[in-house]
């Protein structure tokens, strides 16, 4: 089971690997890089009140501390258009089934694969 699956939503951290970043998106997870100061200030007040409440609005990429301080993270466009939506990668192209179909029907195939398989009979 996953961090999802325990609850978490997001994680906050000053930096992530790629792979981790990656497959937490892909999981629905938000992965929150913080700048040192803001970390440190996260950590601070954690220590101070370990159940004080963070607050991650990933619309505007702030988070926000009990005491008002907030910290800006960056977040791929992509990645949060999927989150914000609840979309996975898959679903994001099924919701696109419209425009692929239009785009399909007015623009003919670059590839042809029925006379290759024909000659090939």
């Amino acid at each position: 089971m996953g961090p999802r699956g325990f609850g978490f939503r997001a994680v906050v951290a000053r930096d992530f690997a790629d792979i981790f970043r990656n497959n937490a998106l892909k999981n629905g997870l938000i992965p929150v890089a913080i700048d040192a100061a803001a970390h440190r200030r996260l950590v601070a007040v954690l220590t101070a009140t370990p159940a004080a409440p963070v607050t991650v609005d990933l619309a505007e990429q702030r988070l926000t501390l009990p005491d008002g301080t907030t910290a800006t993270f960056p977040i791929d466009a992509f990645a949060k258009h999927c989150l914000l939506s609840g979309l996975d990668e898959l679903g994001f192209l099924l919701s696109a089934d419209d425009a692929i179909a239009t785009y399909e029907q007015t623009h003919p195939p670059r590839v042809t694969t029925v006379a290759l398989a024909t000659a090939l009979q």
